[in-house]
């Protein structure tokens, strides 16, 4: 079979995997006991930043997220919150990769990349993480 065939082939079944995901969150419904938890975007910040560090897919965290905003478990700001945490966990994964699967930490050039990345990435989710209220009233305007 030919690369281009297989990549196709491949981001359609990545896809249908994404859909059932989002599809089986989205059955969650109401989560009574993790109010506490969902409802605070800084307590889904973290958790965001966890979830993407475990799974190690961005798009897997986001996907969740959406699932859950989409049931009515979890609120805009909480899911805004998780976006931005979600963003720097995928800053993580270099870190861990270079720890687990290559020689180490990244070095040289790549560091300096991933260095620039970490820290685009924490500077932006720290600095629209209190404004995230903000950011939910005005989306919920569309």
């Amino acid at each position: 079979m030919s690369p281009y065939i297989q990549s196709i082939v491949g981001l359609v079944v990545f896809y249908i995997g994404l859909k059932m995901f989002s599809g089986g969150m989205k059955s969650l419904g109401n989560i009574d006991h993790l109010q506490w938890f969902l409802g605070s975007p800084y307590w889904m910040f973290l958790g965001g930043i966890v979830m993407t560090l475990l799974w190690q897919s961005s798009s897997l965290s986001t996907t969740a997220i959406i699932g859950l905003v989409a049931s009515g478990a979890l609120p805009l700001p909480g899911a805004i919150g998780a976006v931005l945490g979600a963003n720097i966990g995928t800053t993580g994964t270099i870190w861990l990769a270079g720890l687990m699967v290559s020689d180490g930490m990244p070095q040289g050039t790549t560091r300096q990349i991933a260095l620039v990345h970490t820290g685009v990435n924490v500077l932006m989710g720290l600095g629209l993480l209190p404004f995230v209220g903000v950011i939910a009233r005005f989306v919920m305007k569309f």
